[in-house]
C-alpha cells in the first residue's frame, strides 16, 4: 500500500507534463509555450477526451499517494501533514478532477459555465499546491533530510516566481512581451511545484 502510493504520486508528476507533450503534436496549431496544458482539453480539441481523462487520473493518483505521505510525515507533524493533504485534495480536485469534467475552452474569450468550473477550480488548486513545497521542506527538516528539505525550499521560492509569471502573463497590458508566455511559465510553476513530489516518491519507492 505504501509502496504503490508513491508510485502514484511519482505517474502523476511524470505523467502531467509526458501526456501533455505525447497528445500535443495531434493538435495542429498548439503552442507549448503560450498555450496552457488544459487547452488540449477544450470542446475543439482533437485529443480533448484524452487529455481531460487523464486530468481525472491525475486527481485519482493523488489520493492515491495519501497512505504513504500520512506514513512518512504523520509521526513527525499531524498538523503540517493534514495542511499538506488538504492543499493536495484542493489540486486534485480543483486542478485534476474538476478540471478533467468541466472543460476549458479555446481561448478565454468564450466563457461556459463549464469553462468558469474549469477556471475557478484549477486557480484554487494552484494557489493551494504552491505551498505544497514550503510544508515539505518544514516536515523533510523534522525528519533530519537536509538535501530533500533544501530541495523543497528552493522548488517553494521558483515555483511562487513562475507562478506569479503566470498570472501575468494574462494580463492585457503584457500582450507582445516576453512574460505573455502563459503556457511557459505554467510548465515551470508545476515542475517546481512538482520537483519535491518527484524527490520524496522515488526515496520512498526505493526504501519500500
Amino acid at each position: 500500500m505504501i509502496k504503490a502510493g508513491w508510485i502514484c504520486l511519482l505517474v502523476a508528476v511524470i505523467g502531467d507534463f509526458a501526456v501533455a507533450y505525447l497528445l500535443a503534436p495531434f493538435y495542429r496549431g498548439y503552442s507549448h509555450t503560450k498555450q496552457v496544458m488544459s487547452v488540449l482539453g477544450n470542446p475543439k480539441s482533437p485529443v480533448q477526451r484524452w487529455y481531460n481523462l487523464w486530468l481525472v487520473i491525475l486527481g485519482i493518483c493523488l489520493f492515491a499517494s495519501f497512505p504513504a505521505l500520512v506514513d512518512s510525515y504523520w509521526t513527525q507533524s499531524a498538523g503540517l501533514t493534514l495542511v499538506v493533504l488538504i492543499l493536495i485534495v484542493l489540486f486534485a480536485i480543483g486542478a485534476g478532477i474538476l478540471s478533467g469534467l468541466f472543460s476549458v475552452n479555446e481561448t478565454k474569450a468564450e466563457q461556459t459555465f463549464a469553462s468558469k468550473v474549469h477556471g475557478i477550480g484549477a486557480s484554487l488548486g494552484f494557489m493551494a499546491l504552491t505551498f505544497v513545497p514550503l510544508f515539505l521542506s518544514i516536515l523533510s527538516f523534522f525528519r533530519e533530510e537536509n538535501e530533500i528539505a533544501i530541495l523543497s525550499a528552493v522548488s517553494f521560492g521558483l515555483a511562487l516566481i513562475f507562478f506569479v509569471l503566470f498570472i501575468m502573463a494574462d494580463k492585457e497590458e503584457f500582450k507582445n512581451t516576453w512574460i505573455e508566455k502563459e503556457g511557459l511559465w505554467q510548465r515551470l510553476t508545476l515542475m517546481w511545484m512538482y520537483l519535491p513530489f518527484a524527490a520524496i516518491s522515488i526515496q520512498g519507492i526505493i526504501r519500500n
